[in-house]
């Protein structure tokens, strides 16, 4: 699926980093979700490549890179220590500063990027998702439901770990056909590689870890940064799933007046598609990318 690709392995402070790059041009970092890898970034990340140099990373904690060591206050597998890992090996790339499209879990490291290296992120596009703070906020029994992942993920360990862990293939593939849109297909090629990284016991544990900070450290940084009236200073582009897209319009409020409270210059829209952005509707988010990229 990256045939053009080089995959490479970065040192960036004490985790190694896989990743694969490819292209010319002004550097954009692709950063994936849950339960996924870098792989989710099949249909689009190749396109890309034709107009950027493109850096596809698996997430600290997430595929084949190392996984960061737990701790009591879950600190290591913030969202702010995955931004810094990751900016860490953007600029052993030699990349000093970029665009950053994330999806999921990678559009909530994305956000703590461009607020706490605001110099390196250039301009930032979200997919499906609202700030930590924002999504905890604005959660209603709709939303409890259909983001059930979120407090089960967050219970102390061991329990949701040996839960998975009995079945991770079961949860993973269950997890991702519910927030697909009905009768959408992933890639067998894409879905075997999810299931062979999800199935390790130390991404089990790490993924469980970082909705663990999600529940504490990540909404206590957002809530400083909000009381302190911090802001995004980049150019935020917002596209949700209009389906079964949990960052859109379950949450209540205009998804696109949620995220004007952290940023000046908002734009976006929603998508004909479940929450799976980069792999049920690739060509727009191709498009998208590329018009606020300057590329079209």
């Amino acid at each position: 699926m990256f045939d053009d690709f080089e995959t490479l392995r970065i040192a960036a402070g004490d985790l190694v980093i896989n990743l694969r790059v490819a292209g010319d041009g002004p550097p954009v970092l692709l950063l994936h979700g849950y339960p996924q890898t870098h792989v989710c970034w099949h249909a689009v990340a190749p396109v890309l490549a034709t107009d950027f140099r493109v850096v596809v990373p698996d997430l600290p904690g997430y595929g084949d890179s190392a996984c960061p060591v737990p701790a009591a206050d879950h600190a290591p597998h913030s969202k702010r220590a995955m931004a810094a890992t990751l900016r860490a090996a953007m600029t052993a790339l030699g990349h000093d500063a970029f665009a950053v499209v994330g999806h999921d879990r990678g559009a909530r490291v994305g956000y703590r990027m461009a607020l706490d290296h605001a110099e390196a992120v250039t301009r930032f596009v979200t997919l499906d998702v609202i700030p930590t703070l924002d999504m905890w906020d604005a959660t209603d029994k709709k939303r409890a439901i259909g983001a059930f992942h979120w407090p089960f993920l967050a219970q102390p360990a061991p329990l949701p770990e040996r839960m998975i862990g009995a079945n991770p293939a079961y949860f993973a593939e269950w997890l991702m056909r519910s927030w697909a849109a009905p009768g959408f297909a992933f890639a067998a090629p894409a879905m075997a590689e999810y299931v062979r990284c999800f199935s390790k016991p130390e991404v089990i544990e790490a993924t469980c870890e970082d909705y663990r900070a999600g529940a504490t450290v990540d909404p206590a940084l957002d809530l400083a940064d909000r009381d302190a009236g911090r802001r995004l200073g980049c150019q935020v582009h917002f596209l949700w799933g209009g389906d079964r897209g949990f960052g859109g319009p379950q949450g209540g409020d205009d998804p696109l007046a949620v995220w004007r409270r952290w940023a000046d210059e908002v734009t976006g829209g929603g998508v004909a598609c479940g929450h799976f952005l980069p792999e049920e509707a690739p060509n727009t988010v191709i498009r998208e990318v590329r018009a606020f990229l300057g590329a079209a």
